[in-house]
């Protein structure tokens, strides 16, 4: 039998080990208001609000987050989202994964927590709707205390590296 195929039982243990590192998701846990203000394109940006829930998952490993919009306000009626975020021990990085209503595509996101272990900065991308042509995506979470929290979300606005600030959500726990 080749080498390859075989796995090592403590490389196996520590692949699903929970670390330090999922212990930063502890102050997300909660239900929180959620302030989303969007800004798609000129003029006065989109504003709406809607509550995140959020519980830890499988040991301790996943943090996973149900959104609801509030359907009286904002562009995008009974707006629903879903999302996991993780920190994945092989790779040594966090990963998330969002879907909604609004699009049919997974959004992934790849990147690392400050020294603080307060701010993640997160890397992904998708497709342009309007070009079809790859666009790059950054996340920026911001924990304040175990009660706010903040995310802003960029859009890659050139091919120097300039970045467009698209969505700002600030979560309060209820």
């Amino acid at each position: 039998m080749s080498d390859a195929t075989e796995m090592n039982p403590d490389a196996c243990a520590a692949m699903g080990a929970t670390t330090e590192a999922h212990k930063l998701f502890t102050p997300f846990v909660g239900t929180f208001k959620a302030e989303v203000t969007m800004w798609m394109g000129p003029g006065d940006p989109m504003v709406s609000t809607g509550v995140m829930t959020n519980t830890l998952e499988l040991g301790g490993r996943f943090l996973h987050q149900v959104y609801q919009g509030d359907a009286t306000d904002g562009p995008f009626p009974n707006f629903q989202g879903r999302g996991y975020w993780g920190y994945n021990t092989t790779d040594h990085r966090y990963e998330g994964l969002w879907i909604d209503t609004v699009c049919t595509h997974f959004g992934l996101e790849y990147g690392q927590v400050d020294e603080t272990g307060k701010v993640w900065t997160m890397l992904g991308s998708s497709t342009n709707p309007e070009t079809g042509e790859a666009m790059r995506k950054k996340s920026i979470i911001t924990l304040h205390d175990d009660n706010t929290h903040e995310m802003d979300m960029f859009t890659e606005a050139s091919p120097e590296g300039e970045w467009h600030k698209c969505m700002h959500i600030a979560y309060t726990r209820v």
